[in-house]
């Protein structure tokens, strides 16, 4: 199992490293390429905690970095890495854990069809597998654990102009962690759900014909 999540880890890894290649070398003229960048807070699930350890419900800070690009006006797929950091609540033991994400989404934007939206108003939604890293802090830092994840959130974008917007991500990250065997390896560990909303900008990197 160790072995398969390794292949697994370097394969999405190799994805990223060839999906950012692919940006930096694309020609101006095709203008389908975003970037996104994006900060805000976290929710993780009580069940992916051992008993006794308990989070608090709103955790700062998540940051979003993402690469988009989009095949037609409505398809695309991104890869998007994640940063989440979440700590004890009053009554637990202490702890701080680090969750990092890399994930390779399709993306959906039906903005063009849903005629009520204002004109500057879009809505973007997005899924897709990942794989997930939870690191302890402190005490428990022995603790790491990696799984696989599905991802799906909804985007509300406002543009500022043909290149740029603002938006705000809400999004569920479902986790395939496996249950700490013995359990003080699950101490400040965590492999369960995750909850995130951010607030960032979208930017066109080759133009506007998918603005």
């Amino acid at each position: 199992m160790t072995s398969n999540f390794k292949h697994i880890k370097s394969l999405l890894v190799c994805m990223f490293m060839v999906f950012v290649t692919a940006t930096l070398t694309a020609q101006r003229d095709t203008n389908k390429w975003k970037a996104q960048l994006a900060l805000g807070f976290n929710n993780p699930s009580q069940s992916g905690f051992v008993a006794d350890f308990e989070s608090k419900p709103i955790n700062f800070p998540t940051v979003n970095l993402g690469i988009q690009h989009m095949f037609k006006s409505q398809l695309g797929a991104k890869v998007d890495f994640g940063f989440n950091r979440f700590s004890s609540e009053d009554n637990s033991p202490e702890f701080k854990t680090n969750y990092t994400r890399l994930n390779l989404q399709v993306v959906y934007d039906p903005s063009e069809t849903l005629t009520f939206l204002p004109e500057r108003m879009g809505l973007v939604a997005h899924a897709g597998p990942g794989y997930s890293f939870v690191k302890p802090l402190g005490n428990y830092s022995g603790n790491d654990v990696s799984f696989l994840n599905a991802m799906a959130g909804l985007e509300v974008h406002y543009a500022f102009n043909r290149r740029m917007s603002f938006y705000t991500d809400v999004s569920y990250i479902l986790g395939f962690g496996k249950d700490f065997d013995p359990i003080t390896e699950g101490y400040g560990a965590f492999n369960g759900n995750l909850l995130t909303v951010t607030f960032g900008i979208t930017f066109s990197l080759s133009g506007c014909q998918y603005c």
